[in-house]
């Protein structure tokens, strides 16, 4: 358990702190409203919709999550050239978030995921997106984010959605550079690119990735020691949604179980835990510390419908 003062000394010092993150950007689509019948069409509800709400999603909501807390995020993806693109530049500037850095690549639509609600659920999603690689040139453009942003930030967050941002040539690049400046590399990964996340600081994928990549004959003790050693990462966190989280570093296993009172909605949570995570143990927290702090963040967002960034009073509740 961490006492009141040490989680006060912790997320006092969150404020100011520099994160680079590079990753997938997209625009995530509420149509929220009622559903009381079914279509005559077919066997499937109808749902008037009442209100479309767009906001920041992908690597952009982990940008969300730190501003919420008192960081300064740096966002570094790529936007198409489109309608879409420019709603999620306003979004972000609504939330304060620079777009400076954003790449613009007029050969791909930006992603936009599109989910419909009614009475608190999610009835369907629907994708609309290019997945894949970025052109050289564009890759070019995202290793010179890290090379002009590195002299003054205190963490990179690499936030990989499989959308084709990340690949085997940008990802060993940053993490040379960032490494070569002795600037913590944290991952959220796609089994895609497993392989090229060698030597970060935090690897997280969630159970369903780790196991894609992991004979899942093995217990998940033993795939947790055997990747951690392969990627030879500091720490391996293993999110397991309803069964919390499975940390790996210093050659022991801890399991933090879920801190949701009642899980709602799951989306984002992956990217509060990144967040939090990395922002604990930038401003001095020890990995189980960081751990337990971003699993109860993860709990409190899941508790609400759609994706929420976690806001400080939420997390000040985990003294209670």
């Amino acid at each position: 358990m961490i006492s009141v003062d040490r989680f006060n000394s912790i997320s006092n010092a969150f404020k100011g702190k520099k994160i680079l993150i590079i990753g997938d950007l997209m625009l995530d689509r509420y149509y929220f409203g009622q559903s009381n019948r079914m279509s005559p069409e077919a066997p499937v509800p109808v749902v008037d919709v009442e209100e479309i709400r767009d906001n920041p999603g992908g690597a952009s909501n982990v940008a969300l999550n730190l501003s919420s807390l008192g960081a300064l995020p740096i966002l570094c993806g790529v936007v198409g050239e489109d309608s879409n693109g420019e709603k999620l530049l306003s979004s972000l500037n609504k939330h304060k978030i620079s777009a400076d850095t954003l790449i613009y690549d007029k050969s791909r639509p930006t992603t936009v995921k599109s989910r419909i609600i009614s009475k608190d659920h999610q009835i369907l999603r629907m994708d609309f997106e290019h997945t894949n690689d970025i052109s050289s040139e564009i890759s070019s453009k995202v290793v010179d984010c890290i090379t002009d942003s590195i002299s003054d930030i205190d963490g990179v967050i690499l936030q990989d959605y499989n959308k084709g941002l990340l690949n085997n040539q940008n990802i060993e690049k940053i993490i040379s550079i960032a490494g070569d400046n002795q600037i913590p590399v944290y991952v959220d990964p796609k089994h895609k690119n497993f392989s090229s996340y060698r030597n970060v600081k935090l690897f997280k994928p969630n159970q369903s990735e780790f196991y894609s990549y992991m004979s899942n004959e093995l217990d998940l003790e033993t795939a947790g020691f055997l990747l951690a050693n392969q990627i030879e990462c500091d720490v391996l966190m293993i999110t397991r949604s309803s069964e919390g989280i499975s940390l790996f570093y210093d050659s022991k296993h801890h399991h933090i179980p879920t801190k949701a009172r009642t899980i709602h909605d799951v989306s984002g949570a992956g990217d509060t835990v990144i967040s939090v995570y990395s922002l604990c143990e930038i401003s001095g927290a020890n990995p189980l510390e960081s751990a337990s702090i971003a699993n109860f963040a993860a709990g409190r967002v899941c508790e609400l419908v759609g994706v929420t960034p976690i806001t400080m009073s939420q997390l000040q509740d985990f003294t209670t």
